[in-house]
């Protein structure tokens, strides 16, 4: 399986995968994924979520701030044999940042 979606470790497929959550999982220990949309057409599934949680962990160099998240992604799943095979992500990474303080929110 291929992961494509901007995560800042040295692995792919499945390995990628299971690194992102045990990240995330200790950060955001209740996090929560909301499935809003999903859309399948041939061999492609594509699914819009909402993610919510609270930073309790480290999380990218950030010690841990008590801070709930609420963000956006949406993952392009291709599938092969039944199986997936290459998964796309985009996550709204600057709206997480935003709420964690590591960003200005620009209005100054």
């Amino acid at each position: 399986m291929l992961f494509h979606a901007p995560v800042p470790m040295g692995e792919t497929g499945a390995r990628a995968l299971k690194r992102v959550w045990e990240v995330l999982l200790r950060a955001f220990p209740d996090i929560h994924v909301a499935v809003e949309d999903v859309i399948a057409e041939g061999d492609r599934v594509v699914s819009r979520n909402t993610v919510t949680g609270t930073h309790r962990g480290e999380f990218r160099g950030l010690a841990p701030t008590g801070r709930a998240v609420r963000y956006d992604e949406i993952f392009v799943f291709r599938f092969e044999d039944g199986r997936i095979a290459e998964i796309w992500g985009v996550v709204d990474v600057f709206t997480q940042l935003r709420q964690l303080g590591v960003l200005s929110d620009g209005s100054a």
